[in-house]
């Protein structure tokens, strides 16, 4: 038998996810199976898999020590040795909103390259904020992604709570995310509608001017900041997010984003020299969120990014 105390992490988190979390490569029929027989208690009474924790709650799990890692916690992937340093926009108790440059990963992949969420983790731990050791299940996470060559603000929570509560904000559209990027040419300006097609086995979206099995609507809002030469520095609004939207869309609008690869124009980006996307999401604005939303002081509040790489490039690229 194994006993975990639920701590602030695992408050409102269900049963199941736990057990899932503490536990090692057991099958889900054998979970469920110990749950039928009784064999998960909380506080000394069946529970459910449904059950919603709560601080303090006491777990016994009479489950095979096979199924146990030792230590009676999941091994932890070690991050890189050099963890970039880790740039801040804003802070509190819940949670950060980080600037991740160009390049920089948002999460681990095959390469073992430094990554956003490890130099998170490592920034935490420094602070004394948070000690891998001594959670059960929870890891400081992104609530949001950005490509590899995109730069700009990402979302990260330090504790379950938060990123039940930030998760909940971005599925429900009470975040309003927009980007700079630097256009071939100026897109036409105003809010576009459009359908995108996802192949799944290339990553590679088609976008059609009218809806079709399978597609799913887009929208996207385009203001041009400023224009100079072959080039413009435009704002853009997303209204809905999928994947690739901004990239596909403007290139489907004739003036793709500046050292697109996938989507760019070739010759452009050979001429400038640039070998990754000129975009950056530079700032979040927060609708109005309701209040059993334990983030809901932050109805109404913007967090932008002041000084992105973005606009030092356009600089450049204007001026030679």
């Amino acid at each position: 038998m194994k006993s975990f105390t639920a701590g602030p992490n695992e408050n409102g988190v269900r049963l199941s996810r736990f057990v899932e979390g503490v536990t090692h490569q057991m099958p889900r029929s054998l979970m469920y199976k110990a749950f039928r027989n009784k064999r998960i208690k909380v506080n000394g009474k069946r529970a459910e898999p449904d059950t919603r924790l709560a601080e303090g709650d006491v777990i016994e799990l009479y489950i095979n020590d096979e199924f146990f890692p030792a230590g009676a916690a999941l091994p932890r992937p070690k991050p890189p040795r050099r963890q970039p340093p880790v740039t801040v926009v804003y802070e509190d108790e819940n949670f950060a909103v980080l600037y991740k440059p160009a390049h920089l990963l948002c999460h681990s992949d095959r390469t073992g390259d430094a990554n956003l969420v490890d130099a998170f983790a490592a920034y935490l731990e420094a602070k004394g904020e948070y000690d891998p050791h001594a959670e059960q299940r929870f890891a400081p996470a992104l609530c949001n992604r950005l490509d590899r060559g995109t730069e700009g603000l990402v979302l990260a929570a330090k504790t379950y709570a938060a990123l039940r509560d930030l998760n909940a904000i971005i599925r429900d559209d009470e975040m309003k995310k927009e980007y700079l990027t630097i256009t071939v040419g100026a897109p036409p300006a105003g809010r576009h509608i459009a359908w995108l097609q996802h192949n799944e086995k290339t990553n590679k979206v088609r976008i059609h001017a009218r809806a079709g099995e399978g597609y799913k609507q887009i929208i996207t809002d385009v203001t041009v900041i400023r224009q100079a030469g072959p080039f413009a520095l435009c704002r853009i609004g997303l209204v809905t997010g999928r994947t690739h939207q901004i990239r596909a869309h403007l290139a489907y609008l004739g003036h793709p984003v500046l050292g697109d690869s996938k989507y760019g124009n070739r010759k452009m980006n050979e001429r400038t020299g640039l070998k990754t996307q000129a975009l950056c999401a530079q700032r979040l604005t927060f609708g109005r969120i309701p209040p059993e939303n334990s983030l809901h002081s932050l109805s109404g509040r913007v967090i932008k990014l002041d000084d992105p790489e973005i606009l030092r490039l356009f600089d450049r690229l204007t001026t030679e």
